[in-house]
């Protein structure tokens, strides 16, 4: 491992980055504990969007963008996120269920399709 300058804000940066996404996460799903009305609304949003956005500075890391390409974490994404979607639709009443299942069928959907091209591309190279 060099110990050079570059190497060292590389780390720091990384370490910011998690501490970003831990906070921004923190916010959005403790600020109803805490919080009403006007400033939980505030926090939760202002958490999500710390948490988008550093999520997504995080997963354009080398090592983390080839793990959701992996057929293992494929077929988990779309088990769970399927059977979350049917379980939500069927579990909360209304409106909420049918906005949670529209929130996490296409996820599921995007796995199954990642895993259909991986296998015609493994198929026919």
């Amino acid at each position: 491992m060099s110990s050079s300058p570059s190497t060292a804000t590389s780390v720091v940066a990384d370490l910011l980055l998690w501490a970003f996404l831990g906070a921004g996460l923190a916010a959005d799903l403790g600020a109803g504990a805490v919080l009403d009305g006007t400033p939980q609304d505030m926090a939760t949003i202002a958490g999500s969007a710390v948490a988008l956005v550093t999520g997504t500075r995080l997963a354009g890391k080398p090592g983390i963008s080839a793990f959701p390409a992996r057929p293992g974490t494929l077929w988990f994404l779309f088990l769970f996120n399927g059977g979350a979607a049917v379980g939500m639709y069927f579990a909360l009443d209304g409106v909420k269920g049918t906005a949670a299942a529209a929130a996490m069928g296409p996820v599921a959907l995007g796995a199954a399709g990642g895993i259909v091209t991986r296998r015609r591309r493994v198929a026919h190279p």
